[in-house]
């Protein structure tokens, strides 16, 4: 029998990126017990994941684009809500990790006009100040709350709080996969999930930096910093708030590569990292330097990171998933 040509023969590489990243998405929690209100079925299927977008961060893993197939799901409409998150710690005590750490990360300019700006800075993006006993109860330090803000995403929570959150729900994370399917919303191959123009005859339907950032906000969309949930329209899947705003944590390790010798059928990413992935972009985004507001595109940060944009919402499997 004639031994097949050398290049269909798969690469050491590639067989062993297969066989971690089948074990990965075979053992990931499948979870079935959670509420279904205020989520959205999404049936299973395939779909283009990924961009070749020349505007976009190629170094981010952004592609190649890739056939992918999942499972049926449920997702929440919204991202995690702060009513949400203060009926989990009322039932469990849980105490998040900033609360833990007894600081976290807040955008300067969305300090309380007393703070004093001389605060620790992070070298790079000296925007991101560590402040005091700031947490999800208050987002920005000591001298804020969530008292008006029952409908907005809650912030300040690190990975590991939000697969806390999920497993008393009764749900768990998406994966990277799951997420950009929900948030293209049945459009294919789109930048945003309503499609490639940001700004559609000139209305605002995200909320996003305006102006140069981060000396001037023009708050061409109305909201200088996180807004609620339902600000703007849900895309075709019905679901809110999948662009800007906040972003979101997913299942998966970080990785720029592993996706493409990885298993194209409900991927799970790599089975280790030290960043876990974040989608969607948040209020702080500006196209001139974190055009990440696109579907497609990706960033990660450490399991324990909590910041003023940054949420999560959860999926659950659907039973004949």
């Amino acid at each position: 029998m004639k031994p097949p040509s050398p290049c269909c023969i798969p690469s050491k590489q590639r067989a062993e990126s297969l066989a971690a990243s089948r074990i990965a998405a075979q053992s990931r929690d499948r979870v079935f017990r959670g509420s279904i209100a205020e989520m959205q079925l999404l049936a299973g299927g395939k779909f283009l994941m990924g961009t070749d977008f020349s505007g976009g961060f190629p170094a981010d893993g952004e592609g190649p684009v890739r056939r992918v197939r999942l499972n049926s799901f449920y997702i929440d409409i919204y991202p995690v809500r702060n009513r949400e998150f203060a009926q989990f710690v009322e039932a469990t005590n849980y105490v998040t990790e900033s609360e833990q750490f007894g600081w976290s990360f807040v955008f300067e300019g969305d300090l309380p006009g007393s703070a004093d700006r001389e605060l620790q800075a992070v070298s790079g993006a000296e925007w991101w100040k560590k402040i005091e006993s700031a947490d999800w109860r208050h987002p920005e330090g000591p001298d804020t709350d969530i008292n008006a803000r029952a409908d907005y995403p809650v912030v300040q929570v690190s990975w590991n709080d939000a697969v806390a959150y999920a497993r008393w729900a009764g749900k768990r994370l998406p994966t990277e996969a799951e997420w950009e399917y929900a948030a293209r919303g049945g459009l294919e191959q789109k930048l945003y999930p309503w499609g490639d123009d940001l700004t559609p005859d000139g209305k605002h339907l995200c909320n996003i930096w305006q102006g140069i950032f981060p000396q001037e906000n023009t708050l061409e969309d109305g909201f200088a910093s996180v807004c609620p949930v339902d600000a703007f329209p849900p895309n075709g899947f019905g679901l809110y708030s999948m662009t800007g705003n906040t972003w979101e944590w997913c299942h998966d390790w970080f990785d720029a590569r592993f996706h493409e010798l990885a298993t194209r059928d409900n991927p799970a990413g790599p089975p280790t990292g030290t960043g876990r992935v974040v989608k969607g972009g948040s209020y702080l985004c500006h196209r001139s330097y974190c055009n990440r507001y696109r579907v497609a595109a990706r960033s990660s940060n450490t399991p324990d990171s909590a910041t003023t944009n940054m949420s999560f919402r959860c999926v659950r499997d659907a039973e004949a998933g």
